[in-house]
């Protein structure tokens, strides 16, 4: 999957392949946990600050959705060293066949 990066100008130390590196393998890390309950988490943008993702499958109706991404943005914030935004895209989640 292409995912969009917007190199707006954030103060940071990393570069974006650097940035975008990192926040895959913070969803990497906690997608085993979101899979054993039947749902996932895919990357679909990185635009300065703001990290927009997808919540799929049972992540979807989750109640504790929310908590979840709470904690995906804390590893976030963490590992790159700043505040940063983790948003919920909007939609039904794609049927792969």
């Amino acid at each position: 999957m292409q995912v969009q990066i917007h190199d707006k100008k954030v103060a940071s130390a990393v570069s974006s392949a650097e940035r975008e590196g990192i926040v895959r393998a913070v969803l990497d890390e906690v997608r085993p946990n979101l899979k054993r309950d039947g749902g996932d988490c895919e990357l679909i943008e990185i635009d300065g600050n703001k990290i927009i993702v997808k919540l799929t499958g049972a992540c979807v109706l989750c109640k504790l959705a929310s908590a979840t991404l709470e904690g995906i943005q804390a590893r976030l914030i963490e590992r790159l060293g700043e505040f940063v935004r983790l948003i919920p895209s909007a939609g039904a989640a794609k049927v792969r066949h």
